[in-house]
This record gives structure tokens, C-alpha cells and sequence, in this order.
């Protein structure tokens, strides 16, 4: 009686005692950045929210082109299932801090000839033993914390996995949103190749009918002609890029893509965007998937600092059964049947070779490793947000530029073209302004694609979303 008081009075006193751990305590180590990033603009001020990629991406086109990534895209799925795996591990941990209880039930037969003890011959014997027990074996009363540490170690591991799950579908959504708008940028340029490629053309045609009436030298129609083959061999350069923005987009989707859904794709459209306002505060960078995984991960290392240092001390195992034996099932459950065992049992470690300072040194070790990496990506999300921030004004400023350069491209190209015609310049100026205008208008269509990538960099680097 007095061994069932005994077993029922330590189990409240062990499950206190499991909410004990020798990890040391934690905090979060200091940002190792600015306040603030460096950038132009006013201040952030009024409350501010996440922004749902929904309304972030409210191209309708783009927006289905990213539901359909993520409902598809295998490399989300696979993150999806390590937080699945890591999940389970939570609950394995968590299972070895409670009782294994287990039933046992077994008929054992045994047959004795007749003569085994006696010379005597006479009849042989069969004896039952019949076994039921429910019972608990070797359940670690974790009074040191060591099997609470590695719950907690696990936990942490399983939130590392949800926020890199999160940040895997935040860079999902920009990538998709990425190649959406290369594709709509290598249309561009490749219309913008058909048409200079039939301008040339009939450029050239007239300066073959000049020089076939001998008012045209044969160098004008070589010039020409160069220019004609140079704006056909980008429309084939762009063909290819246009096709391989089609299959990089269907890996991303993880689906056959509607041809219908991607036609006509242009950057000539209001993206519309939602602007985000400069002098953001480095706090925000805590709200990263990425950095949020990265000090679920450094807590994990100073969960296990817990159980290396629990290892020093001695581990106490319980082990208890009880039930009913009997040679008849009949009399399996009669009075006068019951057994039961107990078995406490203690392991103290006294000599092991250095193998437990060695641990603890270690998962020390680690957890410094893990404080540098936690460190190095609050700087690398801060480069990363400050490039971005920097795009905020100086694309918009050389898009003005572009714009302008386009145009006086445009009046000197005409130009150059009236002045050949009234015999006034050779086909070399024409030509030159030609080319110029050319390589002005892709520049205007690539400034617009960075200045439109620059949004959706800094929607990532943030995390998807700020808050003030």
C-alpha cells in the first residue's frame, strides 16, 4: 500500500518538477544595425498594417497567376510538409515527459513427459500460466529538465519550420509577381523589335530603289541593311526570352498555364501598387519570416544548452505493473490472482570520459554560432531593405530621364531623316539617330521593369508587408 501512495504521490510532483528546465535564460540579442534605414522621405506615422498580397498584387492577371502558385508550386508544398515532420517531432517529445502505459496479456503452455522426474513410467503434463498486466515501463521522472529542454528544442525547431514555410510563400509571390512582369517586358522589347524591324526594312527598301535610280551610294544600302539584321536578330533574341519567361512562370505556377491568361501581357498598364513610405524603422525587420526562423532557431540552441547540462545529473526511470495470473481463463480474474511489480531504478553518471563537458561545450558553442547567423541576417535583411528603399526616388527619377531621352531621340532621328532626304547629310546620321532612338526606347522599357521590380523587392525584404 505504502508503494501505490508512493507512485501516486510523485506523479503532481514530477509533472511540476517537468516545468523545470537548466536552460540558461533568454534574450534576444541587440539589432547590430541603425535605428533606422538611411534612406529620403518622410517618416512613417499613423498606424500601419501588414499588406495581404491580395491587395498588394491587384493586377487581375498577376493575381491569379499567384493564387494558382500557391495552391501548386511544389517547393511550397515540401515546406508545408517540414512543419508537418516537425510538428510530429513536438508531439514525440512531448510524449516521453508523461507515462507509457502498455496491457499485456499471454497464455504460456508447457508440456512435461510423463518420465522426466521419475523412472516410473506414467501419463505426461501440461501446465498453463495465463498473464494479464498494465503497467508502465521506464518512464524518466524528469526532475532536472532534460526531456522538457528537448521539448522545448523541438517546439522551437517546428516554429523555425512555419516561419521559413511563411517565407517561402512570401518569396513565392514575389517571384511569380517577377516573372510575370519580365514577360511583359520581353513583349515589349519584342514589338518594339518587330516594329523597328519593319521600319528598317522599309528604310531599306527605299534607299535599294535610291541606289538602283543612282541617287543612293552602295554604302547607304550596306548601312541599311546592318540595321535590319540587327533589330531581326533581336526579335529573335526576345522570341527566346519571351518563351523561356512562359516556362520559367509554369514552374513557379506548378501548372499548365491558359494561353489566354498570358496573351497580350504588357508593362502599359496602371500596376498600382501601393507606395511605401521611406524612414522605416529597423524593428521592422523582426517581422521577417527569415529572421523569425532564425531566432526560433538560436532559442533551440539554448533549449538544448538545458538538456547538456541535465546529463550531469542522475536519471531516474520508474517502472511498475500490475494484473492477474492464473492456469484457467476462467480464474483469471478470481480472487487471490493479483501481481503487480515496482521497479524504481537510478542511473548517475560518475565516469563517461569528458562525453557530457563535451555536449555542453558544444550546444554552448552552438548556440553562439546560432547568435552570429541570427545576427548576420538582421544585416543582410537591412542591406537588403535599404537597397530597395534607395529605388524609391532614383527610379523615378530616371524614368523622367528615359522619357525625355526618348523624345529628343525621336525629334533628332526625324530630323536626320529630313536632312538625308533633301540631300543634305549621308545615310551614316540617319543611321546613328536611328540606332540611338532604338536603344533609347529598350532602355525606357527595362527602367520601367526595374522600377516595377523595386516595389516587389521591397514588399519581400519586408517581409510582405510593414508595420509602424
Amino acid at each position: 500500500m505504502m508503494r501505490k501512495a508512493f507512485s501516486l504521490g510523485i506523479l503532481p510532483l514530477t509533472m511540476i518538477l517537468a516545468g523545470c528546465t537548466m536552460a540558461p535564460d533568454y534574450h534576444r540579442p541587440a539589432l547590430p544595425v541603425a535605428a533606422h534605414f538611411d534612406s529620403q522621405g518622410q517618416a512613417l506615422s499613423g498606424n500601419g498594417a501588414n499588406i495581404r498580397w491580395q491587395n498588394f498584387f491587384t493586377d487581375p492577371v498577376m493575381h491569379k497567376l499567384i493564387a494558382t502558385a500557391l495552391s501548386n508550386n511544389r517547393d511550397l508544398r515540401v515546406a508545408a510538409l517540414n512543419v508537418e515532420v516537425a510538428r510530429s517531432q513536438v508531439q514525440i517529445d512531448r510524449a516521453a515527459l508523461m507515462p507509457w502505459v502498455d496491457f499485456n496479456g499471454s497464455d504460456d503452455a508447457t508440456h512435461l513427459p510423463g518420465n522426466l522426474y521419475s523412472t516410473k513410467q506414467s501419463g505426461s503434463v501440461t501446465y498453463h500460466q495465463l498473464n494479464t498486466s498494465l503497467g508502465v515501463t521506464a518512464w524518466e521522472l524528469d526532475f532536472f529538465g532534460r526531456l522538457q529542454s528537448l521539448r522545448n528544442e523541438a517546439l522551437e525547431e517546428w516554429l523555425a519550420s512555419a516561419a521559413t514555410q511563411r517565407a517561402t510563400q512570401i518569396s513565392l509571390i514575389a517571384e511569380v509577381a517577377s516573372g510575370y512582369l519580365s514577360l511583359c517586358s520581353d513583349n515589349e522589347l519584342l514589338k518594339l523589335a518587330q516594329d523597328t524591324a519593319q521600319s528598317q526594312q522599309d528604310s531599306y527598301d527605299l534607299t535599294k530603289r535610291s541606289f538602283e535610280g543612282g541617287v543612293a551610294s552602295e554604302q547607304d544600302l550596306v548601312q541599311a541593311e546592318t540595321s535590319v539584321r540587327t533589330a531581326q536578330a533581336d526579335i529573335a533574341t526576345y522570341s527566346r526570352q519571351v518563351h523561356q519567361d512562359i516556362n520559367a512562370l509554369t514552374l513557379l505556377v506548378g501548372t499548365a498555364l491558359p494561353a489566354d491568361l498570358l496573351a497580350g501581357a504588357s508593362l502599359r498598364k496602371e500596376w498600382n501598387f501601393p507606395a511605401t513610405p521611406a524612414g522605416l524603422p529597423s524593428e521592422l525587420l523582426t517581422n521577417r519570416p527569415d529572421i523569425i526562423a532564425a531566432e526560433h532557431t538560436l532559442k533551440a540552441a539554448n533549449a538544448n544548452i538545458g538538456a547538456a547540462r541535465a546529463a550531469f545529473f542522475p536519471t531516474i526511470s520508474l517502472t511498475a505493473s500490475g494484473g492477474s495470473t492464473s492456469s484457467t481463463f476462467s480464474h483469471l480474474l478470481s480472487g487471490g490472482t493479483a501481481a503487480w511489480s515496482f521497479g524504481p531504478s537510478i542511473d548517475l553518471p560518475i565516469f563517461d570520459g569528458g562525453v557530457n563537458i563535451a555536449n555542453l561545450d558544444i550546444a554552448k558553442l552552438q548556440k553562439r554560432i546560432e547568435i552570429a547567423d541570427y545576427e548576420k541576417a538582421i544585416q543582410t535583411a537591412f542591406k537588403e531593405v535599404g537597397d530597395a528603399l534607395a529605388g524609391q526616388e532614383t527610379y523615378q527619377d530616371e524614368m523622367k530621364a528615359r522619357q525625355l531621352d526618348e523624345v529628343a531621340n525621336q525629334r533628332n532621328f526625324s530630323f536626320a531623316s529630313v536632312r538625308y532626304r533633301e540631300g543634305l547629310d549621308n545615310y551614316l546620321n540617319v543611321l546613328v539617330a536611328q540606332r540611338s532612338l532604338y536603344a533609347s526606347q529598350q532602355s525606357l522599357i527595362t527602367t520601367r521593369l526595374g522600377q516595377l521590380n523595386q516595389k516587389i523587392t521591397l514588399y519581400k525584404t519586408l517581409g510582405g508587408g510593414w508595420k509602424s
